[in-house]
């Protein structure tokens, strides 16, 4: 209990010398239990002082008869190595002869200790994994780190191997006759794990892993299957010789393991064993959790997908679980499975609609609610009888909440503005809810009542009413609002079209890092006018500017300097028709000076593209009291250029009086380099997002479409790769598809932009990844210009 509560305690560097003494005493004494204590006190209290002159006595330690004094030194040794790693490396041919010993935590703690010393060293860790995997390790904890630092020598030569050689699979595969069972375990995950593993390499894993599914201990069940879930997703073939193995699991009485083998099943089954998983699995979802519950929902839409031909079956077990007990996760869950099957799957739509709207009948969610009656007013207009719907729209109009019932108004309208044969019975409909208790709800009524005509039919503006009703926002919903709230009533009314339409995720002020001073964006005084209305405003306002026409976008500033240097300095790149035009934005962090004449050479020896026109210096630039320069280049009109430029900043240096704050008359020319800066496709792209993708896509003309697939190489993951494409064409991404699943192997994702000239531009991305983590895509463009969606293509081809 002392040694506890002296390495609790830590005592300082001025106490700790009263209890050294005792402890080095301790390190001698005849008592294993004190010596191996005093030597773990002694190396968490010590610093690198004391540690040279006890460290003999710990290079006897780890060489010691006795297994507790030996662990103690090495234990205490990897402690150390994050201190003081120059003096434990002197360690090593002592923790070369531990390795040996016969004790089984030893032999644990010196190769974890050793494989830490070295692994900086590639060569040296290879080597110790070639010297060690010919027989000489016989501890069970020490095996299964062996086959983790093998694994990882086999990551790193993998470039370096011919196809078909895999060096060390031999050792992985030995291992799998092990006697001990955790380092079969290890074994046989190190080798579903291998970067492009083919199926004769996973067999025998596999193997071993089906034997342990029928093992009397849960944690080698679980083990085992959760390993087969991943493998799975890669190779379900390879899984399918243990799918009877795991269909006696899915009774399993640990939770865990059930849920486990239900996924790897709907992963792994065909499609004749689909009917039997659907009847075990409505008994067993009873007994899960709701997160549990996601999962199986999750796989089973991914089944649907991969058998569309069971698609009945699958939709009324989804339709079945809806209507049963479950939280909000959950059952948002199922919805989202069922609008993706209806959208994916043409011949599900009737009964997977006829699903939602007895779900909703019921429904304690409003938010679901309202997502299904949009998703219902754009779908069930297109179905062979719109009719069935209306009743259960209406009903919410009656019974629900105002939230509900003002999304039901709007479903209602969209029938009506596309089933000629349902105006009449919209249009009555309508009229009663005029007289509805909820302002939002009245207000719909009496705009939607206006749009289609007193008399219910649409008449000569169908294609406007089309537009408003099912057509997207093309304003950020962000900026509508804060532009709503500027506007003061007037006798001319509100024009939607002066609302920006870039989406800013970095307000005027700019986000700074903790102790750094705040460089200023040069942007009128923060209010809610947006950040584009501000910089437009501030451009305007410099005559050598003014004639540049309207400003297209304006960037997030670009770091140009370190944190905590002496000049904070970063640049906005305003983006023209014709021109480009940089704002340096300067902070002075020196108290003891004034930088005068400030402004920045920009060398565009590699921006052919760009010429330069205008400079404007700025005259003072005191401590702390942020500034801005600029620097304007006129290019081809409309044309997207590209380039990079190499920046210097120049001024004139005045010492300060600490004192009075007077500066010295005269001043010292001085410059400081800025990184380089570049100019990048993305720059001529607007993020704008629309409500409703597949709707947007539709109303784009098919001509323009233009569809071509590309190899992006090795990737770590899908979502590297998308978050990589999203980068390069600086599009904003719609309805959440820029976030990939973990462990997916193929994704979608919608983009949506405004491009240079005003060009609306629509992105549809399908990824794909095979095992050696190759990802290809392929890109479909629509835009308002042909030429544009050929130019989006050689983006991407070029980036």
């Amino acid at each position: 209990m002392v040694y506890l509560i002296i390495k609790e305690l830590s005592p300082s560097a001025d106490e700790v010398i009263i209890v050294t003494s005792s402890l080095m005493k301790d390190m001698n004494s005849k008592t294993d239990m004190y010596r191996a204590n005093a030597i773990r006190v002694l190396c968490r209290i010590t610093d690198g002082t004391l540690l040279t002159q006890i460290e003999r006595y710990l290079k006897q330690a780890i060489v010691d008869k006795n297994p507790v004094v030996a662990s103690a030194a090495l234990v205490s040794g990897v402690h150390l190595l994050q201190t003081n790693p120059e003096i434990v490396k002197r360690w090593s041919n002592e923790v070369q002869e531990a390795v040996q010993s016969r004790a089984a935590l030893v032999q644990f703690h010196a190769l974890a200790l050793l494989h830490q010393i070295r692994q900086n060293d590639r060569l040296a860790v290879s080597k110790l994994v070639t010297s060690l995997t010919r027989g000489t390790v016989r501890s069970p904890l020490a095996q299964c780190l062996l086959i983790r630092y093998t694994s990882q020598v086999i990551r790193e030569s993998g470039q370096n191997t011919q196809p078909g050689e895999r060096p060390f699979y031999d050792y992985l595969e030995s291992c799998l006759r092990h006697k001990a069972e955790m380092v079969i375990f290890e074994a046989a995950r190190a080798i579903t794990e291998l970067s492009g593993v083919t199926s004769r390499e996973l067999t025998p894993a596999i193997t071993v892993l089906q034997l342990f599914l029928s093992s009397s201990k849960p944690v080698l069940r679980f083990a085992a299957v959760r390993t087969l879930n991943k493998v799975a997703m890669t190779h379900p073939m390879a899984v399918t010789n243990c799918n009877i193995d795991m269909e006696s699991l899915i009774s399993d009485q640990n939770r865990s393991i059930a849920t486990l083998a239900i996924t790897t099943l709907l992963k792994t089954g065909n499609e004749s064993s689909v009917d039997r998983l659907m009847k075990q699995i409505t008994n067993f979802m009873s007994d899960i959790a709701d997160e549990f519950k996601i999962v199986v929902v999750e796989a089973i839409r991914s089944l649907c997908l991969k058998f569309p031909l069971k698609y009945r079956t699958l939709m009324n077990f989804l339709s079945s679980i809806l209507r049963e007990e479950g939280g909000f996760e959950y059952k948002k869950a199922i919805v989202d499975s069922i609008v993706i099957l209806i959208r994916d799957i043409p011949e599900a739509k009737e009964s997977g609609l006829f699903h939602l709207c007895e779900f909703i009948e019921d429904c304690e969610f409003t938010y679901l609610s309202t997502q299904i009656l949009h998703f219902l007013g754009n779908e069930g207009p297109k179905t062979s009888d719109p009719s069935k719907y209306i009743r259960y729209i209406y009903n919410r109009v009656i019974l629900e909440n105002a939230t509900v019932r003002a999304s039901a108004v709007s479903t209602l309208a969209k029938f009506g503005a596309i089933v000629d044969s349902l105006k009449p019975r919209i249009f009555i409909l309508l009229r009663r809810c005029l007289f509805d208790s909820d302002d939002e709800v009245r207000d719909r009524a009496t705009l939607y009542l206006n749009t289609l005509g007193a008399d219910g039919s649409v008449g000569e503006t169908h294609k406007d009413v089309k537009d408003f009703l099912f057509g997207s926002l093309d304003v950020p919903l962000a900026n509508l609002e804060t532009s709503l709230k500027n506007y003061e009533p007037s006798e001319e009314s509100f024009d939607i079209d002066s609302v920006p339409k870039e989406v800013k995720s970095q307000p005027l002020a700019e986000k700074k890092a903790p102790g750094k001073k705040p460089a200023a964006l040069g942007a009128p005084p923060t209010g809610p006018a947006s950040t584009i209305d501000a910089y437009e405003k501030l451009l305007s306002s410099i005559p050598e500017f003014s004639g540049f026409g309207p400003l297209f976008k304006s960037s997030a500033p670009v770091e140009l300097t370190e944190a905590e240097t002496e000049y904070a300095v970063n640049v906005v790149k305003h983006i023209y028709d014709g021109h480009v035009v940089f704002q340096f934005n300067c902070t002075n962090t020196i108290p003891e000076q004034l930088l005068e004449n400030v402004f920045v050479i920009m060398d565009a020896t590699e921006a052919e593209e760009f010429s330069e026109i205008a400079s404007k210096p700025l005259r003072s630039l005191p401590y702390d009291s942020p500034g801005q320069t600029f620097v304007a280049f006129e290019k081809s009109v409309g044309v997207p250029a590209v380039g990079k430029f190499s920046n210097v900043l120049k001024f004139i240096v005045k010492e300060v009086d600490p004192a009075t704050g007077e500066a010295d008359e005269d001043g010292v020319e001085d410059e400081y380099q800025l990184e380089d800066l570049e100019v990048v496709p993305a720059d001529y792209m607007l993020k704008v997002g629309v409500s409703n993708f597949r709707n947007a896509w539709e109303t784009m003309d098919p001509d323009t479409e233009r569809v071509d697939e590309y190899g992006l190489g090795v990737r770590e993951s899908l979502a590297e790769a998308v978050n990589a494409v999203i980068n390069i064409l600086g599009m904003q991404p719609c309805e959440g598809t820029e976030a990939v699943p973990s462990n997916s192997r193929s994704h979608t994702c919608l983009l949506s932009g405004v491009y240079i000239g005003n060009v609306k531009v629509l992105v549809r991305l399908s990824f794909g990844i095979d095992g050696p983590k190759q990802v290809a895509m392929k890109l479909a463009v629509r835009s308002e210009d042909q030429a544009v969606s050929d130019a989006i293509h050689e983006i991407v081809a070029s980036g």
